[in-house]
């Protein structure tokens, strides 16, 4: 999953939300730096990741890009999945679309000192072309792809991924659709006190 899943699951918890936001920046014993609310996000975060990158549900939709994009099919994946969540939003949740990323994107900005650097950056490319906001259109993922494939160190070729999703639009969109409540009945198991 991508970003606005990650922050979704964190289920309006501030800290859980900063904590799941940094994770990917966060490595080995760092995790000692930040509050046990903070190392909880993290952790679902890690536990989102996990759980997602060994469900057969998603194997199968990254499994039709994988000739052409190896191993690069999961982070494609996960912004697909992210398209669906929030062109499908009013499945999920009351509050508009628009209402939660700019709440989202203040919770983040007022812990924004303690990001690591790389978090930072995010943040500020996230809000400046309002990443958030804007996956619910394909000109949005095909923003996210171009940039994504900007800062891999290899030829990714994710710049062209925009094509397999129109080709194959409504068979990711159902495997989304079966695979997201999964994920969300899971979260809640682990975040009821499972961490561990």
């Amino acid at each position: 999953m991508n970003f606005l899943a990650h922050i979704y699951l964190s289920n309006n918890d501030a800290h859980i939300m900063v904590g799941n936001f940094i994770a990917d920046f966060v490595k080995g014993n760092k995790l000692n730096d930040y509050s046990k609310q903070i190392v909880d996000g993290i952790l679902i975060h890690r536990e989102i990741d996990r759980f997602t990158d060994s469900h057969e549900i998603v194997k199968s939709s990254k499994s039709r890009l994988w000739n052409k994009y190896r191993h690069y099919s999961s982070v494609i994946v996960d912004i697909y999945y992210d398209h669906f969540l929030s062109k499908n939003w009013n499945d999920y949740s009351s509050e508009s679309l628009k209402t939660f990323t700019e709440r989202n994107y203040a919770v983040l900005t007022e812990y924004v000192s303690d990001f690591p650097e790389g978090a930072k950056r995010t943040l500020k490319y996230m809000k400046q072309t309002d990443w958030l906001y804007n996956y619910q259109f394909l000109s949005g993922i095909e923003m996210a792809l171009n940039g994504m494939s900007r800062r891999t160190t290899f030829d990714s070729k994710m710049e062209f991924a925009i094509q397999e999703l129109n080709q194959d639009y409504d068979l990711y969109e159902a495997e989304f659709k079966l695979f997201f409540p999964l994920l969300q009945e899971h979260i809640d198991q682990f975040d009821s006190g499972q961490k561990l």
